[in-house]
């Protein structure tokens, strides 16, 4: 009984991904980015006024 540990590769190994698109990619992340970012800003500001006094 010989049992090889070496993990097999995956299907797809050396098939390529679709195309790439950056103008929808960078959409994407400004459109969750930008509320995120602005969501910790106001937490931050909230924090230090809560902390500060």
């Amino acid at each position: 009984m010989s049992h090889d540990s070496s993990p097999s590769p995956p299907d797809d190994a050396g098939v390529p991904g679709p195309p790439g698109r950056p103008a929808l990619t960078a959409f994407a992340w400004l459109w969750v980015g930008a509320p995120l970012c602005y969501g910790v800003y106001e937490l931050v500001q909230k924090a230090t006024q809560l902390f500060s006094g």
